[in-house]
C-alpha cells in the first residue's frame, strides 16, 4: 500500500466514525475558565516544539469506553480547553479503546493537539499495520510522534534497523509525513534504553521518573544521557503507576510489582508532581479517571514551585 492509498483508507474510516461523536462532546468543548493562569509549556528537546508541561495519559480514564457514568471525550476536551496540548496513547491501551476515544476529539480539534501513539510491533510489516489501524481509530492521517513501545531488557536492538525492522518502518513513515518525530518508551531497563539511544537517533524518550529507589538508574544514568542528546524527555509513572500507588492513601498493587512502583512510604500528589517537573524533563504524563482529577493536576502544575536539589533528595530518602 502506497502513502496515497494508506491515507485514503484512513480518511474513509474517519468520515464514517465522525458521524457518531462520543457523549457530551459538544458541551465539553466550551472552555472552562475556572482555573486561572495559563498552563506552562516546555520545549520538547531538539524537536523545537513547545508542549504543555502536563500531558493527558492514555490509560486510566482515557482507555475506558464511554458510559452513563464516564465520558472520556469530556476529559480530553477539558484538557484541551485548559491548555493541555500533549495527548498520550497506544494501541495496546484496552485494545485500541484509548485511541478511539481520542479520535472523537481529534476529528474536530486536530490542529490543537500534539498527538502521540506507539507501536508494540518490532517488524516492518507489523509496524505499518499497527500505525494504519491507530490512525483510523484516531481519525487522522498523521500523528506528531510515534514511539517504539516498551523496550525490554532483552530487546534485540540489532533487528530494529534491518529492512524488516521497526525502525526502518518508522523512518519510512516519517519520510511519508505520517509522523513528524520518532521516539521510544520503557520502564523495565534503564541500561537497555541507554544502549538504544546511544546506538540510534531518536527525538524523544518516554520513561519512568519518580523518587523511589528502584528508579534511580533512570534518573541518574539514563536521564543525563538523554539530555546530552537533546532528546525531549517525557516522564511517566509520576505517581508510581496506573493506580497512583505512591500517593498517600491509595492502595498498593503488589500483584503488578514489576509495573507499579509501590513502596512502604507514600507522598502527597502535589509533591510527586513537583518532584518530576523539577527534573530536566519536557512533559509529565499523568492519567486521570475524571475531569475533577484532571483539574486538580492542572492546578498543581500551574502553581508548582520547582523543588530544590535538597528537597528532591529528601523526598527520595523518605520514599525509600
Amino acid at each position: 500500500m502506497n502513502r496515497r492509498e494508506f491515507l485514503k483508507s484512513v480518511a474513509a474510516v474517519c468520515a464514517v466514525a465522525g458521524q457518531s461523536p462520543a457523549p457530551a462532546a459538544e458541551a465539553a468543548s466550551k472552555p472552562d475558565t475556572s482555573i486561572g493562569a495559563k498552563l506552562p509549556q516546555r520545549l520538547l528537546g531538539k524537536t523545537g516544539v513547545q508542549v504543555s508541561a502536563l500531558a493527558l495519559g492514555g490509560v486510566i480514564g482515557m482507555q475506558l469506553p464511554p458510559s452513563a457514568s464516564h465520558d472520556p471525550v469530556a476529559i480530553a476536551e477539558t484538557a484541551l480547553d485548559l491548555g493541555v496540548t500533549y495527548f498520550d496513547t497506544a494501541p495496546s491501551y484496552n485494545d485500541g479503546q484509548s485511541e478511539t476515544n481520542y479520535g472523537h476529539v481529534l476529528a474536530r480539534r486536530r490542529k490543537e493537539v500534539f498527538q502521540t501513539t506507539k507501536t508494540g510491533d518490532r517488524t516492518y510489516d507489523g509496524t505499518m499495520r499497527s500505525i494504519e489501524q491507530s490512525l483510523k481509530r484516531l481519525q487522522t492521517d498523521h500523528v506528531d510522534l510515534i514511539q517504539i513501545h516498551g523496550v525490554s531488557p532483552t530487546e534485540d536492538l540489532d533487528a530494529w534497523e534491518k529492512p524488516t525492522g521497526v525502525l526502518t518502518a518508522l523512518r519510512k513513515l516519517r519520510d511519508q509525513k505520517v509522523t513528524r518525530f520518532i521516539g521510544l518508551t520503557g520502564h523495565d531497563s534503564a541500561t537497555r534504553l541507554r544502549e538504544a539511544i546511544e546506538r540510534y537517533e531518536f527525538d524523544t524518550l518516554l520513561t519512568t521518573l519518580n523518587p523511589v529507589f528502584r528508579r534511580q538508574p533512570f534518573r541518574e544514568d539514563l536521564l543525563p544521557m538523554a539530555n546530552r542528546k537533546q532528546m525531549g524527555i517525557i516522564a511517566m509513572k509520576v505517581m508510581g503507576g496506573g493506580n497512583g500507588c505512591l500517593v498517600t492513601g491509595n492502595p498498593l498493587k503488589k500483584v503488578l510489582r514489576p509495573y507499579h512502583d509501590e513502596t512502604a512510604h507514600q507522598a502527597n500528589a502535589v509533591s510527586l508532581i513537583r518532584y518530576t517537573l523539577s527534573l530536566p524533563v519536557s512533559v509529565a504524563v499523568i492519567g486521570v479517571a475524571s475531569v475533577k482529577q484532571l483539574k486538580a493536576n492542572i492546578s498543581v502544575v500551574r502553581e508548582a514551585v520547582p523543588m530544590s536539589l535538597a528537597e528532591r533528595r529528601e523526598l527520595e530518602a523518605a520514599m525509600g
